[in-house]
């Protein structure tokens, strides 16, 4: 049901996504706009390589906390809608509000449209939609991190988990998150195109988490 309360959630949603934390983080404290830098990506990672790690720690947090925070608009619709205590429909909204943040993060309105790759707020997404699929996904990252050092395939790897959780796994019997589960992987190949390019050519950049890269 399309409502007042509905429509004024997707539009905060899409507006709190669009918040560009890296880049006015990097303005604010550094003087420096990271999308002309590094990958020219405006999202946590880049932020890591070009700002440092506490810059990149502080993006990383405000931007899983816009998926969160985006999703879970969903408690405020359900009781003026539908009541929390429908299920799929609950989780139909957390999935729209979340995916609507997400392209805020993509494309976002205070950042000429030149966003991030929108992994952070995707799991903030996640987080809110499916706790435990969310660690799974979080376990997998670390630990692809930790053997190859290589945040985009981490981050693929952990996207792909998300789906094969919920329905082998975690058994989820909603479809829409079965579905939403499959469009994050096609959603993480687009945006990691050029790292996939990369890698398949060895060039792709390693992130060293506990020690510097020697030569």
């Amino acid at each position: 049901m399309v409502t007042v309360y509905s429509l004024s959630a997707l539009l905060f949603a899409y507006l709190f996504g669009s918040i560009p934390t890296a880049v006015w983080l990097g303005q604010a404290f550094y003087g420096i706009d990271v999308r002309e830098y590094g990958s020219g990506n405006a999202g946590a990672t880049n932020t890591f390589r070009v700002l440092g790690k506490k810059a990149g720690i502080a993006v990383m947090i405000i931007d899983i906390a816009k998926g969160y925070t985006a999703t879970n608009l969903a408690y405020l619709i359900g009781m003026s809608v539908t009541g929390p205590q429908n299920s799929v429909v609950f989780v139909n909204y957390q999935l729209a509000l979340g995916v609507t943040a997400v392209m805020g993060h993509l494309f976002p309105v205070f950042a000429g449209f030149r966003g991030g790759k929108g992994v952070a707020t995707l799991f903030g997404m996640i987080l809110a939609v499916n706790f435990e699929a969310s660690m799974l996904c979080v376990l997998v990252f670390v630990i692809v991190l930790l053997l190859t050092k290589y945040v985009s395939l981490s981050s693929i790897c952990a996207g792909f988990t998300f789906p094969l959780s919920v329905v082998f796994l975690f058994q989820v019997s909603i479809k829409s998150e079965v579905l939403y589960g499959m469009v994050v992987c096609v959603l993480i190949l687009v945006t990691h195109q050029k790292n996939l390019e990369r890698l398949l050519k060895g060039k792709e950049s390693k992130v060293y988490l506990f020690r510097k890269k020697t030569n």
